[in-house]
């Protein structure tokens, strides 16, 4: 009995029911449409009218009767050899993405201020190459378009103090009060704290975070409408702390990294006045980003590192 001949055409993948997908398998590998319904738990009817739809969509019989039962047609052979492996690749894109990263070569990109970096570096890093010897991180500096280049899938994460703008997604991570480091000659050097009206009458270090100024304390001035005079501007945090030595000049810095560089003998630690207040740190990333397995583990990592109760 001579079979039907099927046109043939080359169909557009968004014109194919992929639906058929398991079926086409399920009938290759059974050549049985009983035993391939069963496996699937279709009835006979469904999978015999699945058999048909292919075999008009793909111009061939696919399955032929034989002396031994049902035998595959040559296109069918090699529809099956592709089958192998196509199937696993498109299961791998519909299961849940993991993120092993013991074998992971992850690349991430972050971007702060050298006082943000210089607290998650060491302990951070250390972390990350025990669990992920294979990933690398690469920090880039702070300015004005981070937030954009955030939006625009040029940074990973971003480490900073403040608020960050929509759509950016945001973690709080901790609060950081402010210190003044002067040199151990200065004229306050001996007070337990320093007023506003001293604080202004004082010679400033600015670290230029963005747009010539400091960000949360230049602000927090501004509101109060009392700005401070910047003598000289620096674009880091460690360049100010190194130019106070044997000058009139104060730098006002994070708490933690004020004491971490300051030179017993050389340089002192002076809470900043309490109208600066503390500020809050947080990470930011992409919405893009939020269900990506290992960007996931890097905050996690993060907050973990920070917050290590």
């Amino acid at each position: 009995m001579p079979y039907p001949a099927y046109p043939v055409c080359v169909p557009r993948i968004e014109s194919v029911d992929l639906n058929l997908l398991a079926p086409l398998h399920a009938l290759l590998e059974e050549r049985h449409v009983s035993r391939a319904a069963a496996r699937l738990r279709m009835s006979q009817p469904s999978m015999s009218r699945a058999l048909q739809r292919l075999r008009a969509i793909l111009g061939d019989e696919l399955l032929v009767r034989g002396p031994g039962g049902y035998q595959l047609t040559p296109r069918a052979e090699r529809i099956q050899a592709e089958l192998q492996h196509a199937l696993p690749r498109l299961e791998h894109v519909f299961s849940g993405e993991t993120f092993d990263p013991a074998t992971a070569a992850r690349a991430f990109r972050l971007a702060g201020t050298d006082y943000t970096v210089s607290l998650l570096s060491g302990t951070l890093l250390g972390r990350v190459f025990e669990q992920s010897p294979g990933s690398t991180m690469l920090f880039t500096r702070w300015h004005h378009a981070v937030f954009a280049e955030a939006e625009h899938g040029m940074v990973d994460l971003l480490i900073h103090g403040g608020t960050s703008p929509t759509p950016l997604r945001s973690h709080a991570l901790f609060d950081e009060g402010y210190s003044c480091l002067i040199s151990s000659h200065h004229p306050l050097a001996q007070r337990r704290a320093m007023s506003l009206e001293d604080y202004l009458g004082c010679a400033h270090i600015v670290v230029d975070v963005m747009d010539g100024r400091q960000g949360h304390v230049d602000r927090r001035l501004e509101a109060l409408g009392r700005p401070r005079r910047a003598s000289v501007t620096v674009p880091y945090h460690a360049a100010a702390a190194s130019a106070v030595p044997g000058t009139s000049l104060v730098a006002t810095l994070p708490t933690r990294f004020a004491i971490q560089h300051a030179a017993p003998g050389v340089t002192t630690v002076i809470p900043a006045p309490d109208e600066i207040g503390p500020m809050s740190y947080a990470m930011s990333w992409h919405p893009r980003l939020d269900d990506d397995a290992a960007h996931r583990w890097l905050r996690d990592t993060i907050i973990s590192t920070l917050n290590p109760s």
